[in-house]
């Protein structure tokens, strides 16, 4: 005894459904640059740090000094003493007039 979409085994019923077939939005080898970016930094296709080294242009006497993004102590300018960045809870806040640049590019 047969039913519309269902299929007897043995004297036991059992649904026979076609799952649908679900498409990605993006390409799973290839994911867009500005995804991978908000991702944590082990969940990432390729694990990279959020951390990094930078020259920062002193404002005052235009000295350039090699600050970590995430320091965890004040940076001051090696000639004028003037506070090129000062920590926050995650990077390091940059003094207003402070231009930077990431090391290793």
């Amino acid at each position: 005894m047969k039913k519309a979409g269902r299929e007897t085994l043995w004297g036991a019923e059992r649904l026979i459904s076609k799952a649908p077939v679900l498409q990605n939005d993006i390409d799973l080898l290839h994911p867009p640059a500005d995804l991978e970016k908000r991702k944590h930094k082990l969940k990432r296709l390729v694990q990279s740090p959020n951390s990094f080294f930078m020259d920062v242009k002193c404002q005052g006497c235009f000295n350039i000094t090699t600050v970590f993004s995430h320091s965890q102590t004040v940076v001051v300018c090696g000639n004028c003493q003037t506070v090129l960045c000062q920590p926050t809870g995650g990077r390091a806040r940059l003094t207003e007039g402070c231009s930077f640049r990431k090391k290793g590019d």
